[in-house]
């Protein structure tokens, strides 16, 4: 099996099977993500994705118990082969556990709840949604073309269809101008979604990407490892989603926070504070390196 280009996928995600099942990202247009510029999407035939899967039975046997599907919306593909490609996976590895995908709140809302519950019934557990940001102005910069209410929505309707969702919003997002907008109006996405996951990564900008260029030409001003920490006070000030596990795991994060909502709320609030006072965060040598 050889995979097309670089694979992308979820920190709790580095132990899992990876399968390619489209190439590329259907959307593409984000300002601050050079992930896939280099690759023009498109879905892999049933023949190409079965052989790998074949293919790697051979090579790890039965007893592989975790499988994600790339690379960056395989939700955008039709229900039809996706539940042909779940069938598959459990005939191969009986032992699975789990199988999960990214997919964007559009490709959510495009499927009918019938599609979703099937879905569900086949084997898809959960589906990783990059939000960015609860803000309509900051996901309208960024070209997300969904609104909060949108993403809110699609996270809504795959709790009702019985898949789990892991949401994804991005610190610093919004820009010195942003910070507390940015931070609340996610906070209260995620209200709203009450999703089983929530995390956090850095805003880390590369060459080649809009917003590097809007940074460069002084339209933007990224934020500081202080004011990455008082938007996340912020976030967390303005949480109320019973239950959600929350992680800022990622390599670009200045400080790690781990715990659960509500109840892990202060503690994490006084990590926070411990970490500005001592100027305790991950150094940006670190960083380049992601």
């Amino acid at each position: 099996m050889e995979y097309e280009g670089t694979v992308y996928r979820p920190p709790s995600e580095a132990r899992s099977l990876i399968i390619q099942v489209t190439v590329g990202c259907a959307h593409n247009r984000c300002t601050f993500c050079n992930m896939y510029r280099t690759k023009k999407f498109r879905v892999r035939t049933k023949e190409e994705i079965m052989k790998d899967l074949d293919e790697c039975r051979d090579y790890y046997g039965p007893y592989v118990s975790r499988v994600f599907f790339a690379d960056g919306d395989a939700l955008v593909v039709k229900t039809e082969l996706l539940l042909e490609l779940l069938a598959y996976v459990h005939k191969n590895f009986p032992y699975v556990e789990r199988i999960t995908s990214y997919g964007t709140a559009k490709d959510v809302l495009a499927k009918s709840e019938e599609d979703l519950k099937a879905l569900a019934a086949a084997g898809l557990e959960m589906v990783y949604i990059g939000a960015e940001s609860g803000d309509d102005r900051v996901l309208e910069h960024i070209h997300k073309d969904v609104t909060a209410a949108q993403i809110a929505a699609a996270g809504q309707k795959l709790k009702r269809c019985g898949i789990k969702t892991s949401v994804t919003l991005i610190s610093g997002l919004g820009g010195r101008k942003g910070i507390r907008e940015h931070a609340i109006k996610s906070a209260e996405l995620i209200n709203q979604m009450n999703p089983e996951y929530a995390s956090f990564l850095t805003l880390r900008l590369y060459e080649g990407t809009q917003m590097n260029e809007e940074v460069k030409r002084g339209e933007m001003e990224l934020i500081t490892p202080d004011e990455i920490v008082e938007e996340m006070e912020l976030f967390l000030t303005h949480i109320d989603s019973p239950g959600t596990i929350f992680r800022t795991n990622h390599a670009s994060n200045y400080v790690v926070l781990a715990g659960n909502f509500n109840e892990d709320i202060p503690k994490m609030l006084a990590q926070l504070e411990d970490a500005k006072k001592r100027q305790r965060y991950r150094l940006e040598e670190w960083r380049r390196h992601i």
